[in-house]
């Protein structure tokens, strides 16, 4: 067993290497690679080389999540790869240019973070939600004014000076964010999900991802329609709520007609898929015809549908066979099967939808991190801005865990809301797509984001180990 052992890990060692002197070859003959595809004609240029810029940005990607080993977040690795890719053309090699312009690769990478929205929604529970009591909603209320009034009248405009007071807005609108996904991460390695504060910095991150996306849906408008009056403001949150309200209320009721009528004609695994994605892109689409960021509307798709409304589908032939399985079984391990069965029916719907995330979602943060100039983040003037504000960006979120209440580490679940993540990122990409963000500012709300995302994982660890007075593994 030992030899077999040694014998898969210089096999793993062999491909890796083989593996490493490919990607090697690739960059150093690809001048010539895609200088011989540009002789060809044009549609066939334009495709072919697309294929091999896309299968690149995903390896590439997946080679830096080895930041997981680090105890860092995969985005975080992934807006690295990017970022490195973007800039070889100072090293010489202009290969992956045709990256900026590439319809193709841009059309995938939005779809990434509108699938990216539609899976935390399908993960948020409504229900569950209201379960996370008055402490949650008020760490969450407070998590997001006090960053969004820092950042878009104190801190912008003092220390960005001669800015159109849209960029200061948006900038107030990506510190609002709290990336979900990293401080679960961080509560869940270390066995601490049962916690009063996981519970109340999970339950307040849900919900401050809800208010992130009003914000986000009032100032895309406010940009768009140029107009910041009162009146402007109160029509467009009334307009965020009244979709994400209609679109939840209707959307269950007819999810679940639909699905049994699209079930009759085939009630396969690929039917449910289509049908999600359906709700998903119809959705998205809706948002945006009413003057709201695609992004909400694939969130409230994720919120309405509900494994209740696919029970007339099929599962996936893996749970078929346990199931099979559990007939067979004795009491205690028939119970055990059970609640897996039941544990992966109910995330049936996000399972299958995740399949199509590993694929476009990556893209939208490698496609973020190339439009990254690193001379421009490595501007010490743009330095010194992302650290002050990332200063900010802590203080603002930790004043939060004022509202946490009695028996709580207050500390703790303001830290816990630090860090920025791919949100952060959502938002950045989106004020620059409208052009109110330009390259500099930009840049300062990637470093915002790298910064958070780094240190906060660290900081709660930290404090986890003083509050307890236990040693845990990092």
């Amino acid at each position: 067993m030992i030899e077999l052992i040694h014998c898969i890990k210089r096999g793993l060692l062999s491909l890796m290497f083989i593996q490493g002197i490919l990607i090697l070859f690739f960059f150093l003959f690809s001048q010539k690679i895609f200088a011989a595809t540009e002789t060809q004609e044009h549609s066939t240029t334009t495709f072919g080389v697309s294929l091999v810029l896309l299968g690149t940005l995903l390896l590439f990607g997946k080679i830096f999540n080895i930041v997981e080993k680090f105890k860092q977040p995969i985005v975080l690795g992934e807006l690295i790869a990017g970022i490195i890719l973007g800039n070889l053309i100072y090293l010489g090699i202009s290969s992956f240019e045709g990256i900026r312009e590439n319809t193709i690769i841009h059309f995938l990478s939005e779809l990434g973070v509108v699938i990216l929205l539609f899976q935390i929604g399908l993960e948020s529970n409504i229900k569950e939600m209201k379960k996370v009591g008055v402490a949650s909603l008020l760490v969450a209320i407070i998590g997001v004014i006090t960053p969004f009034l820092l950042g878009a009248f104190v801190v912008g405009p003092f220390i960005l000076p001669h800015q159109h007071p849209n960029a200061y807005i948006f900038l107030g609108a990506a510190l609002t964010a709290t990336s979900v996904g990293i401080t679960a991460r961080v509560f869940k390695d270390i066995g601490k999900m049962q916690t009063k504060e996981a519970k109340l910095v999970l339950g307040a991150a849900v919900i401050d991802d809800i208010l992130g996306l009003i914000i986000l849906a009032v100032v895309t408008a406010l940009v768009k329609e140029g107009n910041v009056s009162i009146s402007s403001i109160i029509s467009i949150i009334a307009k965020a709520i009244a979709f994400l309200a209609a679109s939840i209320l209707l959307g269950d009721f007819l999810a679940k007609r639909i699905g049994d009528l699209f079930s009759k004609i085939h009630s396969g695994v690929g039917m449910k898929f289509t049908i999600a994605l359906f709700f998903c892109l119809i959705y998205s689409f809706l948002a945006e015809q009413i003057g709201l960021a695609p992004i909400i509307g694939a969130f409230a798709a994720g919120l309405v549908l509900d494994p209740v409304q696919f029970k007339s589908f099929d599962y996936s032939s893996a749970i078929k066979d346990v199931e099979s399985l559990a007939k067979s079984a004795n009491s205690a391990l028939k119970h055990k099967l059970d609640e897996f069965i039941e544990h992966h029916k109910h995330k049936h719907i996000e399972d299958i939808v995740e399949s199509l995330g590993f694929f476009v979602i990556p893209l939208f943060f490698i496609y973020t991190g190339f439009t990254v100039d690193l001379k421009v983040l490595f501007d010490p003037q743009v330095l010194m801005l992302g650290v002050t504000i990332t200063v900010v960006a802590f203080i603002s979120k930790m004043i939060s865990g004022i509202a946490a209440g009695k028996d709580v580490d207050k500390l703790l679940v303001g830290l816990s809301m630090t860090p920025r993540g791919e949100v952060g990122i959502i938002f950045a990409t989106i004020g620059r797509t409208l052009g109110v963000l330009d390259d500099k500012i930009f840049s300062v709300i990637v470093v915002v984001v790298i910064l958070t995302t780094i240190i906060a994982p660290s900081l709660i660890l930290q404090r986890l180990k003083r509050t307890e007075g236990k040693q845990y593994a990092t």
